[in-house]
């Protein structure tokens, strides 16, 4: 356990911005009241949509790559 939480204090600067980019993105993507007036399929372009996944899907990696560890 102890090789895992080491690991987890050097996760890698771009993943760490990408998830504080998903963290703001959470709530107000998921309901559609989050947000004064519209959908919030009128308030993200496809390019935002696509930075986000990549993060995501960036984030999972690194998680995939911790699991044999634990």
């Amino acid at each position: 356990m102890l090789a895992v939480l080491e690991q987890l204090e050097t996760i890698p600067e771009g993943l760490r911005q990408g998830a504080l980019e998903l963290d703001k993105a959470y709530i107000p993507t998921r309901y559609p009241d989050a947000h004064q007036s519209g959908s919030p399929g009128e308030k993200y372009t496809e390019e935002e949509a696509a930075r986000l996944i990549s993060y995501a899907e960036n984030i999972l990696r690194f998680c995939d790559g911790l699991l044999p560890g634990i």
